[in-house]
């Protein structure tokens, strides 16, 4: 400790981190000699330092979080494009009469061995107009996950709602989104 405040003749002595637990030791009156600004230096090295930790996941959770955002922009895209055609009102397969078949099949009430049977938020929505409640359900997920595509601003009641509204659909899908079984 002593050579290292000798050898900078008198300068303060600035120290920082470079791995871990290891320091350096620079001397101000050196950074002075090359020329550089030492106050400048200290505050955009302390705001990369802030960024660019060992063991912050930044770069990770940017790329995670839009490419899975991405993926659900697109399958609702698709939803809200097909939907209509293959589990709507006239649709090949319509989700209105699977619904029916699971309620009888459960008693003829809507509850929890429904819920449980085919877990879906159209157990709750008004069945009169399913082609509305479908392209609703896929224009909420598009928008939401436009929302976090574009912003980076993703929280866990979001990607929570996102996970929700698309298993809404795949569990009424029936053969469209049955993909393995």
């Amino acid at each position: 400790m002593a050579s290292a405040n000798s050898d900078s003749s008198g300068g303060s002595v600035r120290r920082r981190r470079v791995d871990g637990g290891k320091t350096e030791s620079t001397s101000a009156d050196s950074a002075e000699e090359h020329g550089a600004n030492s106050s400048r230096d200290t505050e955009s090295e302390e705001k990369t330092a802030e960024s660019l930790h060992t063991g912050t996941y930044w770069l990770t959770r940017i790329v995670l979080l839009r490419a899975v955002t991405f993926i659900y922009f697109v399958a609702f895209s698709i939803a809200y494009n097909q939907n209509k055609q293959l589990i709507g009102e006239n649709g090949l397969m319509p989700c209105k009469k699977y619904l029916n078949s699971v309620k009888r099949y459960v008693g003829g009430k809507i509850g929890l061995a429904a819920f449980t049977y085919t877990p879906s938020i159209l157990w709750l929505l008004d069945w009169s107009d399913m082609d509305a409640n479908l392209d609703g359900i896929a224009l909420v997920g598009m928008a939401l996950s436009a929302f976090v595509l574009v912003t980076g601003m993703g929280n866990m009641v979001i990607m929570v709602t996102l996970w929700v509204l698309y298993h809404s659909l795949v569990n009424v899908g029936q053969l469209w989104y049955s993909f393995g079984k």
